[in-house]
């Protein structure tokens, strides 16, 4: 066993976002997202064969969905995104590292 700490974070300045994937069992990984600024590139889309429930830890954050909603996140907000629902991030906090926790299920077992 090793104990780690989500806020164990990386330098002030990243040139891209940072994904670690910190737990993976048939059907379910568990990444830790650290962005600063980031945002998705502009025309892409996350279109997902599995559901992702997300979870922000600190800085703030702007999802954007196809359907053309935005969902303004501060820490401690989570939700669950379903498979092919369309999304991006729209914008990550300038200020300050945001740290985010994904949970992907049904992923990489070929049960979607």
């Amino acid at each position: 066993m090793q104990r780690q700490n989500l806020f164990n974070l990386t330098p002030q300045r990243l040139p891209q976002e940072l994904c670690e994937t910190l737990l993976q069992r048939q059907g379910v990984r568990l990444e830790r997202i650290v962005s600063h600024a980031h945002t998705t590139p502009p025309g892409e889309w996350y279109d997902q064969a599995w559901d992702e429930w997300v979870v922000l830890l600190s800085g703030s954050a702007t999802l954007k969905f196809e359907s053309g909603e935005l969902m303004p996140l501060t820490p401690g907000d989570h939700l669950l995104i379903p498979a092919h629902c369309r999304h991006r991030v729209e914008s990550t906090d300038k200020r300050q590292q945001s740290v985010w926790l994904a949970l992907h299920l049904g992923a990489d077992d070929g049960t979607r």
